[in-house]
């Protein structure tokens, strides 16, 4: 059976006061949710702590940006799954675009640091998607199968999300059509051995195009950057009809 997850994406944004915020504007939307409906943050690190004490009992599930595939050493800036789960964590965003473009991350990288989510119990929310230059030369499912193939190496696909989140849609306010959303994860799917993986678009999702994205059959969600960042837009798209 395959969850449907509305996960939101933070990235650099929101200190814990205004987290707190969020979560006092956000909350009592969930009453409107149904059941089986799942919504995740994946909030910045400096706001893990605070998030899950204040989200503890509940509906919301908490996932961090990032994971680093060593227990503990002389990694600056990286985060261990260890420190992670001690917070009280379900999720954790692995190959987001962003960090693959800006932080030189590769599908080997990418691996290591899904093997270690699982390890920690951790559900790793895998990204993969084809930039414009890549679409445009007809490149898409060469890009997408490719990571996929080095990126599942050895992975658990029963503990397993992943987002499709096309480079040339994040942010820009462009959205890949529905359809076609739909077709490449599709493909997606095929290429998986459990069938029952939750697939997420995500991609400029808006609460006026979240309920055309979420009507078709093989997109399980959304991973949401810049609509998740106040509560009536992420309640809105929670609570998608």
């Amino acid at each position: 059976m395959r969850k449907i997850i509305i996960a939101g994406n933070w990235k650099m944004h929101k200190t814990q006061r205004e987290s707190l915020e969020f979560l006092q504007d956000f909350l009592p939307h969930l009453e409107e949710t149904p059941e089986g409906r799942e919504a995740v943050l994946c909030v910045p690190f400096t706001t893990l702590n605070v998030m899950s004490k204040n989200l503890h009992g509940s509906r919301v599930k908490l996932g961090a940006q990032n994971i680093h595939w060593e227990e503990q050493g002389a990694f600056t800036g990286e985060v261990s799954g260890e420190m992670l789960t001690e917070i009280g964590l379900n999720y954790v965003i692995v190959g987001h675009s962003e960090r693959r473009q800006f932080f030189g991350e590769t599908d080997e990288t990418v691996n290591k640091r899904l093997l270690a989510a699982q390890r920690h119990g951790l559900i790793p929310i895998l990204c993969v998607g084809e930039s414009k230059a890549q679409r445009d030369a007809g490149e898409t499912e060469q890009v997408i199968f490719g990571q996929l193939k080095k990126g599942l190496v050895d992975v658990d696909q029963s503990n397993l999300v992943i987002a499709y989140e096309p480079i040339w849609a994040i942010g820009t306010g462009d959205t890949c059509e529905a359809s076609e959303a739909n077709r490449v994860i599709g493909l997606i799917r095929s290429q998986l051995t459990n069938k029952d993986v939750t697939i997420q678009y995500g991609g400029s999702v808006k609460p006026d195009n979240v309920d055309e994205i979420m009507a078709q059959s093989e997109i399980d969600g959304a991973l949401v950057g810049g609509a998740s960042l106040t509560a009536d837009s992420f309640a809105r798209l929670v609570n998608y009809q």
